[in-house]
């Protein structure tokens, strides 16, 4: 006489522990994100059937401003008297030229001021200073 013992069932594999786990990933990684505010350059211009407004900035410049405090124009290094000259030649030809200012996160302050003064007596009146956080 032989005893048989009735075989074990196989265990399953459970996945809601796995799905609760990426569940609080999930949670976690919404609360820690950061969100960028894309609207502050504008990365299209009005499309031509759009109603345009007259209010609409024509051009967008973009300077560079490094970490040894050299403003970059078009690829460009200035000084400020030489930018100063060529803001004022694209406000010239265009009042609502929009100037952007980009920069670097080891730029002085000072540097960037200096920017901002060469393009308020060049008479830009439509001026944005973007701010990039800097690589630890």
């Amino acid at each position: 006489m032989t005893l048989n013992r009735p075989a074990r069932p196989r265990a399953l594999i459970s996945l809601v522990p796995m799905i609760d786990v990426m569940l609080i990933l999930l949670v976690f990684f919404m609360v820690t994100s950061t969100y960028l505010n894309l609207d502050m350059i504008p990365a299209v211009k009005p499309s031509e059937g759009a109603a345009g407004t007259p209010q609409s900035p024509a051009g967008t410049l973009m300077i560079r401003l490094g970490a040894d405090g050299v403003p970059v124009l078009r690829g460009t290094a200035l000084d400020a008297e030489t930018l100063q000259a060529a803001l004022a030649a694209a406000v010239a030809g265009e009042p609502l030229t929009q100037v952007v200012i980009l920069p670097s996160g080891a730029a002085q302050t000072q540097a960037l001021i200096t920017v901002m003064d060469s393009a308020a007596l060049a008479g830009v009146t439509r001026l944005r200073v973007l701010r990039l956080e800097a690589a630890p």
